[in-house]
């Protein structure tokens, strides 16, 4: 048996924990540069907010009803859900961290009398602890377990909790979910199945895997066995490295300076590669790309990218920040308005993949203490150490997003610890 385990309304939830006076109004989050609405608490949601509405189209709706308006506050929603994934911990014999806000347990030893009891004590737990509701899925596959989680989410009467360990349970539930529903489908894909008759998962799961593989893919027939119990998802303990990765952000301000364009570009890739260290990985190529804005009218427009190879595989911050530095000089052009910048690593392995000099490892030895040391420094809360090429302005720099909204970071800064008097 699986349990997904799934925080409710992830970042309003956030935003409200620390402000009682909040609780039971209407709460949305923005996304980066106060954009568009990426999270909307129950309030919110019953006033018509949908997901993805760019944020001036609300102006009026917000007046109207008194929403609460958040800017992203990404170290908070981190800090709390490491937080709810270390109690999980403690509750399950494993655990699979599937998103910032949800995760899958496996059951395995656990009688089936227990399981009900069981996901009432992670709800308690988890509302006791982090203060966050979360709803339980339980089924004998991932897949089942995700319809579970939607039917705790969608039916309160279910009490937050629902286990599917009956076939004929399972078959009702299906029933009443749309194809589009089901982990893994979305609305392109339903669509497609629409045209042949397949509009509910209960549709779905009669389906022939062979069928489906031919018509679709060996992806879509494996959740058909699911659907049908019969497990192909094991448990991902610990997430596979990522082959590819990405650091980018739009600027709260338009960039026309090729200095403030180098401390944005390096920013980037100390990130990127921080997230390449702590996979235990190492890169071979890195692209650099800068653009404008498409949508603004009247504004000349420019986009480039470039990529370089670097001569050994390498995590080394020194490394990566020179060759953006580089590739940065030959796309640069003056007289424009930037408005988005990004680093991507690729070609990525596992270390061990290149055979090195006998000369070149003292100073590989030299180097991975060195990147060691700079990453658990800045990770232990210590302080922030960056390279110079970043600028003298890294903890705040002039190309950052906008959050004119920022909540305090309550749990990861002294400064913003709630104070009672």
């Amino acid at each position: 048996m699986y349990a997904l385990v799934d925080c409710n309304n992830f970042y309003a939830s956030c935003e409200t924990l620390f402000r009682p006076d909040l609780r039971g109004k209407p709460v949305v989050v923005l996304s980066n540069n106060d954009g568009c609405v990426i999270a909307r608490s129950a309030e919110a949601k019953r006033l018509g907010i949908r997901m993805g509405i760019p944020a001036f189209k609300i102006r009026h709706a917000v007046q109207q009803h008194g929403i609460i308006v958040f800017s992203s506050n990404y170290a908070l929603y981190a800090d709390m859900s490491a937080r709810v994934m270390a109690t999980l911990e403690q509750l399950a014999p494993a655990v699979e961290v599937y998103s910032i806000d949800e995760a899958f347990l496996e059951l395995s030893g656990i009688p089936l009398p227990q399981l009900q009891p069981l996901g009432e004590r992670i709800r308690h737990t988890i509302g006791r602890h982090q203060g966050l509701s979360v709803c339980v899925g339980i089924a004998p596959t991932k897949t089942l377990a995700k319809l579970a989680n939607h039917a705790a989410k969608r039916w309160p009467a279910t009490g937050g909790v629902v286990v599917l360990n009956e076939r004929a349970r399972q078959q009702k539930l299906m029933q009443l979910v749309p194809v589009t529903d089901i982990w893994g489908v979305g609305r392109r894909l339903g669509k497609r199945l629409a045209e042949q008759g397949i509009r509910t998962a209960l549709d779905l799961a009669r389906c022939p895997p062979e069928r489906i593989q031919k018509q679709f893919s060996v992806v879509l027939a494996r959740t058909v066995r699911e659907l049908n119990g019969n497990a192909c998802l094991s448990l991902e303990s610990i997430p596979a490295p990522r082959q590819q990765i990405i650091c980018s952000r739009s600027f709260g301000e338009r960039v026309t300076d090729k200095t403030v364009m180098q401390h944005a570009i390096t920013t980037h890739a100390w990130r990127a590669g921080e997230k390449l260290r702590g996979q235990n990985s190492l890169a071979s190529q890195l692209s650099l790309f800068i653009q404008t804005s498409p949508f603004t009218p009247g504004e000349a427009r420019y986009s480039n990218q470039a990529t370089g190879h670097f001569p050994t595989l390498t995590a080394d911050a020194r490394d990566l920040l020179a060759m953006a530095r580089r590739l940065l000089d030959c796309i640069w052009q003056d007289g424009y308005r930037y408005a988005k910048a990004g680093i991507l690593i690729h070609d990525i392995a596992a270390p061990g993949c290149q055979q090195e000099s006998l000369l070149d490892s003292p100073a590989r030895e030299r180097t991975d203490t060195l990147m060691a040391t700079l990453d658990n420094i800045n990770q232990q809360g210590i302080g922030k150490v960056w390279l110079a090429a970043q600028g003298m302005e890294a903890h705040q720099p002039e190309w950052g997003m906008k959050r004119q909204r920022l909540s305090p970071a309550y749990t990861t800064r002294w400064q913003d610890l709630i104070s009672i008097g």
